[in-house]
């Protein structure tokens, strides 16, 4: 399986000219003041490119204080990155052969290739020489992947930027998801979208400062020999302002069938943004239906769109599930699966749960695996009926013996059904918070009339 999908086709990023940045120093790298929501490329472009007349600087001067001074402040961050020659990429891809293309968009293409000094397998992402906006989105996403560290992102071994070249080295991913392409078990898909969630969770609340990815869609997820999801190109992705501000006013981009209305309508990116397109992901996972599709007929091309009717109603949610599953599943689990994307796709931003909520809600569905061999939700029944019988085989009564006259009583079993009660309650009392919430504020405007 290729690594085509994988580093999506994107255009850049475009700043507003009328923006203006206070700026701060930082131990590890001269970062700017991120409070106003600041492209991390706005600051590099106007330390390492201040404007001249086009005409009083070579080119070649350019790109050498742009391989320096990447170089330098990929370094203070992290110097796990390695800076690689281009004559050493060349080598490890055949010199960039048609053999070892995986993938190619309008940003460039992949090539597998094999470091010859260290035997790795990486992949090479070759950027085209798109001028200003290329370099735009190289330093982007070498520098958020050489401050950003977690088991759910994409490593980032080394980069080149030697010349008028731009390439980034990553570890090689086998796979990559495309629900609608590659059959997955019920258990792989939930191992998927779990690993996805913590990796969302890191960039919304631990990373420092917290980032919001922007672009996230199944294909932007690699998977490893595992099934283990990482997620990758990160040269959309923003800082989150701090203080009052909560959001970050910028052009819309992204991908169409992933992106949040409200970000699509007013350009004002949140961390909702990420939440929304992470249930438009999930119901992919669940449905094995693409998140745009034409074929689904008018008023349906989008996903959400065409799940919205059976997200209404509960006892439609059976219908969600992908045919290619053949009811290999936990009819509970996966009902319970539907509500969290379902709650990640509202309409209302703030209705949708927090990262740190759906990786909840995800560990305690994983933690229940469905076996294949039992027939789907029947299968799962009918466990938990032996399960059962065993319980109550194992405290019978055998009348007839007077040594065991103390009336034993058999216990059936509740474990299943307390434990969905306690992950319920954690995951959707946020409901009633905001239910009580909305009365409160109805009751103030009450009392003011």
């Amino acid at each position: 399986m290729g690594y085509c999908p994988c580093f999506g086709w994107k255009k850049g990023i475009k700043l507003k000219s009328g923006d203006e940045i206070e700026f701060k120093q930082s131990q590890a790298l001269n970062l700017p003041d991120l409070s106003s929501g600041t492209s991390l490329t706005w600051y590099f472009f106007t330390n390492c490119f201040p404007y001249t007349d086009p005409g009083y600087e070579s080119k070649t001067n350019k790109e050498s204080r742009l391989e320096s001074s990447v170089s330098k402040d990929v370094s203070g961050a992290n110097n796990n990155s390695q800076t690689f020659k281009y004559r050493e990429l060349a080598t490890a891809t055949n010199n960039f052969r048609f053999e070892s293309l995986i993938g190619e968009g309008g940003f460039g293409q992949v090539y597998k290739g094999k470091i010859e000094s260290t035997g790795q397998v990486v992949a090479v992402k070759m950027l085209n020489q798109a001028g200003l906006q290329g370099d735009k989105e190289f330093l982007v996403e070498v520098l958020m992947l050489s401050l950003l560290r977690h088991p759910n992102l994409v490593h980032l071994i080394g980069y080149c930027a030697e010349g008028n070249q731009r390439l980034l080295v990553y570890e090689f991913m086998p796979l990559d998801l495309t629900p609608h392409m590659v059959p997955l078990d019920w258990n792989t898909r939930m191992k998927i979208a779990e690993g996805a969630a913590k990796g969302l969770d890191y960039l919304h609340n631990e990373a420092d400062p917290p980032v919001i990815y922007r672009d996230l869609k199944s294909s932007n997820i690699l998977l490893d020999e595992g099934f283990n999801p990482k997620f990758s190109d990160f040269g959309l992705a923003k800082f989150v302002p701090e203080g009052d501000k909560s959001h970050v006013s910028t052009r819309v981009m992204g991908t169409h069938g992933y992106c949040a209305p409200e970000y699509a309508i007013t350009g004002k990116l949140t961390k909702m943004s990420d939440i929304y397109s992470f249930g438009v992901v999930l119901l992919e996972l669940i449905s094995g239906q693409r998140a745009l599709d034409t074929t689904r007929g008018r008023g349906k091309h989008m996903l959400v769109d065409w799940a919205r009717p059976m997200l209404k109603d509960r006892t439609s949610f059976l219908q969600l599930a992908d045919p290619n599953l053949k009811s290999q599943f936990s009819e509970t689990v996966l009902c319970k699966a539907v509500e969290v994307a379902s709650m990640c796709v509202r309409e209302n931003p703030h209705s949708r749960p927090c990262m740190k909520d759906v990786v909840l809600a995800l560990n305690y569905l994983t933690s229940h695996h469905c076996d294949p061999t039992g027939n789907g939700a029947r299968g799962d029944k009918r466990r938990r009926a032996r399960h059962r019988d065993a319980r109550v085989s194992e405290n019978k009564v055998d009348f007839n013996d007077s040594e065991n006259s103390p009336q034993e009583t058999p216990t059936p079993d509740k474990d299943l059904e307390r434990e969905l009660a306690v992950a319920e309650a954690k995951m959707w009392g946020e409901t009633w918070r905001d239910k009580k919430r909305q009365n409160a504020e109805n009751d103030d405007d009450n009392l003011d009339r």
